[in-house]
Parts: structure tokens; sequence; C-alpha cells
């Protein structure tokens, strides 16, 4: 598998980074187990094989906690409810093929989620002004103060996880990781 923009180099063609000279060493002791992982095969993109990883192990723990967050917000939430909310919070009203979209999900699938939500009376679905024949979804009251203090939690607690990181380190982390989702749409 190529990587990413054509820039596929054998292991003997590409530069050896500092963390590599000095055996990946974790140094915010994510605890993956990446430190002294072997060189990989020829042929083999060595930093790509590390996002992987990486990544791996990132969404996993995300859907684990976002999961969590979601029961936090209503027992009866499935995980994928949290990213909903943090998407009307934060977007606003949004229509439910726009949803469906931006998450990368069927219109079917997406239907289905917010008609949970709508039952638990966690958002609701008001006419679109600009099309009547649509209409937007949004959180209702007891939906946004329910979310508010769970997103407050989840804050504080990456707070407490990154607290020996410098705050430039997490700024570039944030900035870092909208460039990816970004190409990652559509």
């Amino acid at each position: 598998m190529a990587a990413a923009g054509g820039n596929f180099q054998r292991p003997e063609n590409r530069r050896v980074s500092a963390g590599e000279r000095s055996g990946g060493a974790d140094v915010h002791g994510s605890g993956t187990g990446s430190e002294g992982r072997a060189v990989p095969p020829a042929g083999v993109d060595a930093e790509f094989l590390a996002l992987e990883r990486e990544l791996a192990v990132f969404l996993r723990r995300a859907r684990a906690q976002s999961g969590e967050m979601a029961r936090e917000v209503h027992p009866e939430l499935e995980p994928a409810a949290y990213g909903l909310f943090v998407r009307l919070e934060d977007a606003g009203p949004q229509r439910a093929t726009e949803l469906a979209g931006y998450f990368g999900v069927g219109k079917a699938t997406m239907s289905r989620q917010l008609r949970a939500l709508e039952m638990l009376g966690l958002v609701v679905r008001d006419p679109d002004p600009a099309d009547g024949r649509a209409s937007l979804v949004r959180l209702t009251e007891e939906g946004r103060v329910r979310f508010r203090h769970v997103r407050g939690a989840r804050r504080e607690r990456y707070v407490r996880k990154l607290a020996d990181w410098d705050r430039a380190e997490v700024a570039e982390l944030a900035r870092l990781l909208h460039h990816f989702n970004v190409r990652s749409e559509g």
C-alpha cells in the first residue's frame, strides 16, 4: 500500500527521524507500547505503520469513552450519540442529511439515531425556514443541559491527562487532528 500523497520511500532512501534513532521513545506516555518496535520489512513505511498503530489504539479508546459519555448524558444512548451532541452544540441546527454526510454514515443510520434521541426528548426537529419540506435537528434544552454537563467533565479529564503537556503541544495536536479530519471528509 503506497503512502498518502505518493510519498513512498524505501527504507534505505528515507531519512530517519530523531525519534527512530533514539529508539522511538513514547514521549507522552501513551502506553501503547510503540517504543522499541522492530524495523519494518523492506518496502513498508515506518511512519505510516506507526500512524496506523497509534490511530487504532486512539480510536478504540475514543469509542469506549464516547460510549461512557453517551451513557452519562442518558443511560439508553448509543456511543455514536455523543458525536451528534458535539456537532449540534458546535454547529447549531442541522438537516439530518448534513449530519449523515458530516459523519460519513447513511441516511437510514442517521434517521435511526435521531429517532432514538427524539424519543428520549434530547433533540427535536423544527421546520427549515429555507425549505418547508425539510427539517432542522437541534438539541432540546434538556439535551443541551445534559450534554454540557458531560462535556465539561470530559474536558476536565483531558486537562488532567495532558497536564504535563505544553499548551502549544495541545494546540498542535488539535490542529493536526482537525487537518486530518478535514482531509478524511468525503
